[in-house]
């Protein structure tokens, strides 16, 4: 796909949605633990994307 792209914390889900931004420059993470310890660490919200239709 994007051979000069670095793909991001997205590549390895499996969803479509999710898959399709993994090479965006944006520093993406999927619904895990390390999203929330960050933000509470960092004392930063948190931005949900929920799609788009």
């Amino acid at each position: 796909m994007a051979k000069d792209k670095i793909p991001n914390r997205l590549i390895d889900e499996k969803s479509p949605y999710l898959l399709q931004h993994a090479y965006n420059p944006v520093n993406w993470y999927p619904w895990i633990p390390e999203a929330f310890e960050k933000s509470q660490n960092e004392d930063k919200p948190i931005f949900l994307s929920i799609g788009y239709s």
